[in-house]
């Protein structure tokens, strides 16, 4: 499988969202990261159904949810029905994580474990072959244009051990600081999805730049 590029949307023209839509559904991107922050959580507020409305209604590629939030069980039903296709929650957010995991999966949707750059890949010991993706943040969450966290890749590498030794089909995502000059090396440390969204949005031609990661990372 080649890595995935996901075009973080935080991070497109919310006067012209349309427009960023189309430009990613013709691009070498294989799915819209959609990031969604309570402002309790994270200390930074995005949005929510309006604009997953907006998504479901012009995107043609996987809506891939990062729930920034406290008590997201509340919310797995209608993420489902605005046209979410994988879902993932904070493992810091979640006192019964295998309950929200499998309420995810109950709503047809693949069920993710988000990361924060403090937390140990070892707490997922006893859930990695309950995960369909572990989304590994390279930055503190709440905020775009971070500075990479240098010690991902060992991160990244440790997860990569666990799932395979536990013959698990989990992917791995990264958030934060992805570039050009770190895809590849997250990519050989064991990365399937890549997110981005400065490093996109923020170029003179996004669609050519979401081409340069995707050779980058599969070369």
């Amino acid at each position: 499988m080649s890595v995935i590029i996901a075009p973080s949307v935080l991070s497109a023209d919310f006067g012209n969202l349309q427009r960023d839509c189309e430009m990613i559904n013709q691009s070498d991107a294989g799915w819209y990261h959609v990031d969604v922050m309570d402002g309790v959580f994270v200390p930074n507020i995005s949005f929510g159904f309006p604009v997953m409305n907006v998504l479901k209604k012009h995107a043609t590629k996987t809506l891939d949810v990062h729930l920034m939030i406290v008590e997201p069980d509340r919310y797995i039903q209608r993420f489902a029905e605005a046209g979410s296709a994988v879902l993932t929650v904070h493992y810091e957010a979640c006192t019964h994580l295998h309950r929200s995991l499998a309420e995810i999966k109950k709503h047809g949707m693949k069920a993710g474990v988000a990361l924060n750059p403090h937390t140990p890949v070892s707490n997922l010991n006893d859930i990695i072959q309950d995960c369909d993706l572990v989304l590994v943040m390279s930055v503190n969450p709440g905020f775009g244009g971070q500075a990479f966290i240098e010690n991902t890749y060992r991160k990244v590498s440790e997860l990569k051990e666990l799932i395979l030794k536990n013959n698990a089909h989990t992917l791995i995502e990264i958030d934060g600081g992805v570039s050009e000059q770190n895809a590849l090396s997250l990519s050989r440390a064991g990365a399937d999805v890549l997110v981005a969204g400065n490093a996109v949005f923020a170029t003179p031609d996004p669609s050519a730049t979401i081409a340069a990661l995707h050779k980058t990372a599969n070369s």
